[in-house]
């Protein structure tokens, strides 16, 4: 039977923490960087272009590293994907460029295009050149909400082009998932918010903090009093457990875990239970695992209702949580969550499988000890937080319906990353949205008509 002190803090020596949440990858030096961009082939149409979101010219950057070019190859970068410092940590490369390096089919190893991304783009930071100014002022203003990946994105790109922009953001900190939700060990010496602080310096966007949609103003204050409104909103609440106990002590969002290691200053002060059951199958169940181990617990068990063909992690990641000593177990679903002498006991779950298309339970029960419970089983959009305008979103699949430019039912609202319909909840395709909002608003505010879908 466990305590209330089987969650505690500083389970680790004081300096074991530093070392827990180092970089994941050190980054390469010149002459590691030049070595693996001599791999590359340098194709033409070239496939890893085709699966990068934002379009990014791989192999123009990747030969520019080749030649000593490091700051050309992080212009290269920058230019499709302003974000493309920390794209090149988060970023699933396995799933996107690299698995469509033709070096997979001739050597089974992809050139390792994230790394090299993360070097040219690390030059361009540490150079301290700022490489984009605020175009000719055109007069026009824009709104974007949310100074994630998404608004910031647009922002930067609309500014680039002239206009003004005003951010507003219900955290005292902008960044959205990139600061807020990433794991520590993935981005390193506060590196989001240098991002965030080179994006903004563009000139010509004015960032409000603490301001919340639904709250501080609504939709129709917004569209009343600018030229043209983005919403990168995001995600607003975590799907509940769907079993009994989800609301003892013990039981908590993966999402606001992670955030709360991201913010704090002393990771020996975070508690973390003996016995920790995460519940979720995607990136954040992962990241919360692993955390988790690496703060000390001494078991950390992922459940998932299906197999691991069907979890949102990649194959890289479901491997970085068992290199870690996190143990993933498939095909189970939570029923309930025990409690005794106030503190949390265990976690029950039905074996699953696939009957006729259906996830169904097969009749079997088991039951994990636990003293922490983590859910990460996704986030939802939050549509009341659009109230307040007599013009109604439409939404599609509980988020904002969009066309191929990002625009909405609102002839000058537009959307994108994760509160946009169809997205694929990355932070590199928030990016791509945010780019093609702000060329779409662009395009509008120049009196041109919306590009035909193809």
């Amino acid at each position: 039977m466990t305590s209330a002190s089987d969650i505690c803090a500083g389970r680790l020596a004081p300096g074991a923490y530093h070392e827990a949440f180092s970089d994941l990858h050190a980054a390469l030096d010149r002459h590691e960087a030049r070595v693996a961009a001599e791999r590359c082939l340098f194709c033409y149409d070239a496939p890893c272009v085709n699966a990068c979101p934002t379009g990014i010219d791989i192999p123009l950057f990747i030969r520019q590293i080749a030649t000593g070019n490091d700051q050309g190859a992080g212009k290269t970068i920058l230019d499709s994907n302003i974000f493309g410092g920390m794209c090149a940590r988060v970023c699933p490369t396995e799933t996107l460029c690299e698995e469509a390096c033709v070096r997979n089919a001739a050597e089974g190893k992809p050139v390792i295009i994230g790394e090299l991304q993360r070097h040219a783009t690390d030059a361009v930071m540490a150079s301290g050149r700022q490489l984009y100014r605020q175009g000719a002022r055109t007069g026009k203003r824009i709104a974007v909400v949310g100074a994630g990946p998404a608004g910031l994105s647009c922002a930067h790109r609309l500014a680039t082009l002239g206009h003004d922009v005003v951010v507003f953001d219900g955290r005292a900190k902008p960044g959205g998932l990139n600061e807020h939700g990433i794991a520590s060990y993935k981005s390193t010496n506060n590196f989001a918010q240098a991002e965030v602080d080179w994006i903004l310096s563009v000139g010509g966007i004015e960032l409000r903090c603490g301001q919340m949609l639904g709250h501080d103003f609504t939709l129709a204050d917004l569209r009343r009093d600018f030229d043209a409104v983005f919403l990168g909103l995001g995600l607003q609440a975590v799907n509940a457990l769907g079993a009994e106990g989800d609301d003892l002590n013990g039981v908590e969002d993966a999402v606001a875990f992670i955030e709360a290691l991201r913010q704090s200053t002393d990771l020996s002060t975070l508690p973390i239970g003996r016995r920790v059951v995460v519940i979720g199958g995607g990136m954040t169940a992962i990241d919360a695992a692993v955390q988790a181990k690496k703060l000390g617990a001494e078991e950390v068990t992922i459940v998932y209702r299906r197999g691991a063909e069907q979890m949102g992690a990649s194959g890289y990641e479901q491997e970085l949580a068992l290199v870690n000593g996190v143990v993933i177990r498939h095909w189970a679903r939570p029923v309930a969550v025990y409690a005794a002498d106030g503190a949390l006991r265990a976690v029950s779950f039905a074996a699953t499988t696939v009957e006729n298309g259906r996830l169904v339970d097969t009749g079997e029960t088991f039951e994990l000890p636990a003293d922490q419970l983590f859910r990460a089983i996704g986030q939802v959009f939050v549509p009341q937080v659009l109230e307040g305008s007599h013009d109604v979103l439409e939404l599609e699949g509980g988020r904002i319906a969009v066309d191929f430019e990002r625009r909405t039912s609102l002839p000058d609202v537009w959307a994108g990353g994760d509160c946009a319909a169809g997205g694929r909840d990355l932070t590199v395709v928030a990016v791509e949205d945010g780019k093609q909002a702000a060329l779409s608003i662009n395009r509008m505010l120049q009196g041109f008509v919306p590009l035909a879908a193809e």
